[in-house]
C-alpha cells in the first residue's frame, strides 16, 4: 500500500550528466528530504557523477553523506547553514567545509579548531538582499585580517530566487569580495542562470565560480519522474451517508476512495507562497472558497481530473470523493498524484534500469 516514486533511470541519469557537462564546477546540493529521493541516494549519485564537493543543509546530514561515517561520498562536504559556537555534532574533519558569516563565529571556529589541533576549512558568506546569513562588506574586509587559524576555501553568495536579473546585485557583491582581498579566488554561488554565470566568468576571469545546484539538477527533468498512489479501499455512498473521522455526510451519490499518502508523506501540507502574480493570488482566493465550503481539491488524478478530498488527509492515507458517473478504480490500482518533491516522503522509490 505504498506511495511510490518511479524514476526513469536512463532518462534521469542522462539529465544529470547533461547538467554536469554544462556546469563542470557544480556543487550538487543534497539536503532536507533529498528532493524526494533521500539524502543518501543523492550522495550515491553525486559520487557516480564524479564531483569533488557536495553541499548539505545542516550538520546532522554530514554523517549520512560522508564516507568517513559510512556514507557513499568521499569528497568534501560543504555545510550551507552557518557554523555557530553551539554546533558540536561535527568535529573539524578535513572533508567538512564550514560556512561562516559573522566575525564572532570566525573567531570562535578558529579557537575551537586550535583546541583540537585543526585548521577548519571555511567559506566566508557575503550577505545578499535575502538578508539571511552573511558578512556585511565592512565585516568581510575585517574577516580577511583574521584568517591565520583557518583554511579559506572561498567566498559565497546565496541570491534570492527571482524573475529578474541578478547581475546588478552580484556585481556589487563581487566588488566587495575583490576588495576584501581573500586568499582564495573561489566563489560559491546559488540561483544564477547560465547566462549570468557566463557573464560573471567573463567579467572576473581570475575567479573560479562554483554553482551550488539542487532543484535544477535532481528535479530538472520531470519527465523522468512519476508518482503513484495505491488504491486501498472503495466505498459507494448515497447522499447523506456518514463517513470519515469527522462523520461528514456525502453531498450526493458517489464513491469514497481511500488511497495511500497522508500527512506523514507530506500530502496536503503546503508551504506559504509569495503570491507574486495576479494569477497565483486569484488561485488562492478560489481555493479559499473551496476551503470555506469544506471541500479542497486533492493532488490525486482520477479519470483525468484532480479529485476533491472527502476530508483532510489522515496520517498515512487520504479519502477522496468521486461524484456519481466517474470511473472508479479498483483496490490495488495506482492513481497519479502530483506532489511537491521537497516536502514529500515516499514509501518506495523505484529507479528503472
Amino acid at each position: 500500500m505504498p506511495l511510490t516514486l518511479y524514476v526513469d533511470g536512463p532518462l534521469w541519469h542522462r539529465h544529470l550528466q547533461q547538467v554536469l557537462a554544462t556546469h563542470p564546477a557544480i556543487v550538487p546540493v543534497i539536503k532536507g528530504n533529498g528532493y524526494g529521493f533521500g539524502v543518501r541516494r543523492l550522495a550515491e549519485r553525486a559520487a557516480w557523477l564524479g564531483v569533488d564537493t557536495v553541499a548539505v543543509g545542516m550538520y546532522g546530514e554530514v554523517a549520512t553523506v560522508a564516507a568517513t561515517s559510512g556514507g557513499p561520498f568521499e569528497g568534501s562536504v560543504l555545510v550551507l547553514s552557518p557554523w555557530r559556537p553551539f554546533e558540536t555534532r561535527v568535529a573539524y574533519e578535513s572533508h567538512v567545509i564550514h560556512t561562516v558569516g559573522r566575525l564572532e563565529d570566525l573567531r570562535a571556529i578558529a579557537r575551537h579548531g586550535a583546541s583540537v589541533g585543526r585548521r577548519p576549512r571555511v567559506v566566508l558568506e557575503r550577505l545578499t538582499s535575502m538578508r539571511r546569513h552573511g558578512f556585511s562588506a565592512r565585516d568581510l574586509r575585517e574577516a580577511a585580517s583574521m584568517l591565520d587559524d583557518v583554511s579559506v576555501e572561498g567566498a559565497a553568495v546565496h541570491l534570492p530566487i527571482s524573475v529578474g536579473s541578478h547581475l546588478t546585485e552580484v556585481t556589487r557583491l563581487m566588488t566587495d569580495i575583490v576588495a576584501a582581498g581573500l586568499p582564495s579566488d573561489r566563489v560559491y554561488v546559488s540561483h544564477l542562470t547560465d547566462a549570468e554565470m557566463n557573464t560573471l566568468r567573463r567579467s572576473y576571469p581570475e575567479y573560479e565560480f562554483r554553482p551550488r545546484i539542487g532543484t535544477d539538477l535532481w528535479l530538472g527533468d520531470r519527465g523522468a519522474l512519476r508518482v503513484g498512489s495505491t488504491v486501498l479501499d472503495v466505498h459507494p455512498v448515497e447522499r447523506g451517508d456518514v463517513f470519515g473521522y469527522r462523520n461528514r455526510t456525502a453531498p450526493a451519490a458517489g464513491t469514497i476512495l481511500v488511497v495511500s499518502g497522508g500527512t506523514s508523506h507530506g500530502i496536503g501540507l503546503e508551504a506559504p507562497t509569495g503570491g507574486a502574480t495576479l494569477k497565483s493570488r486569484a488561485a488562492r482566493i478560489a481555493k479559499g472558497g473551496l476551503d470555506a465550503a469544506g471541500w479542497v481539491r486533492s493532488p490525486y488524478t482520477i479519470d483525468g481530473k484532480l479529485r476533491l478530498f472527502a476530508e483532510p488527509p489522515h496520517m498515512q492515507v487520504s479519502m477522496l470523493f468521486l461524484s456519481h458517473g466517474a470511473r472508479v478504480p479498483e483496490v490495488g490500482d495506482e492513481v497519479p498524484v502530483r506532489v511537491r518533491f521537497t516536502t514529500t516522503s515516499f514509501d518506495e522509490t523505484v529507479v528503472g534500469e
